[in-house]
């Protein structure tokens, strides 16, 4: 039997020099996406201090009023736990109430994937359900998707 020598090609490792870069690498990172009427957000959680970032800006920025706020942060509300969390997030599509409640789902599911323990209380809390609901497309001879012109008898 005859062996033929396998030709292997050098691999090329990009290295960062960048501090920073390596300290998130070496950290445990846990993901989640939530989706919301049209909106799409990408969660990364990492142990940390409690900052929150949305799309390069902070999530008391981003989500202006405190209602909104309140809303996107709810798992880690039930849960107690959002000051060891560092929170980025790329949200997509929609508007900023849709990215809002895809945050909290992606939020949701990243905590699951992080400690299965707490899917039950997210569970009850009703954070963990997609919520369907979309905006139901126009008909044609109507105004709107339900809404009708106005009948003229004559």
């Amino acid at each position: 039997m005859a062996t033929t020598a396998a030709t292997v090609k050098p691999i090329s490792v990009k290295v960062s020099k960048d501090k920073n870069a390596q300290k998130v690498s070496a950290q445990k990172i846990y993901r989640g996406t939530g989706r919301r009427k049209s909106a799409v957000a990408s969660v990364i959680l990492t142990q940390g201090s409690g900052k929150r970032v949305v799309n390069g800006r902070d999530f008391k920025d981003y989500f202006h009023s405190d209602v909104q706020n309140m809303i996107a942060n709810l798992p880690f509300s039930i849960l107690d736990n959002g000051e060891q969390w560092d929170v980025l997030v790329t949200a997509r599509g929609g508007g900023i109430a849709g990215q809002m409640g895809a945050v909290r789902l992606g939020i949701a599911r990243a905590l699951v994937e992080h400690d299965a323990e707490v899917k039950p209380a997210l569970r009850h809390a009703n954070l963990l359900t997609r919520d369907a609901r979309v905006v139901e497309r126009k008909k044609y001879g109507r105004k709107k998707a339900r809404k009708h012109f106005q009948f003229s008898k004559r």
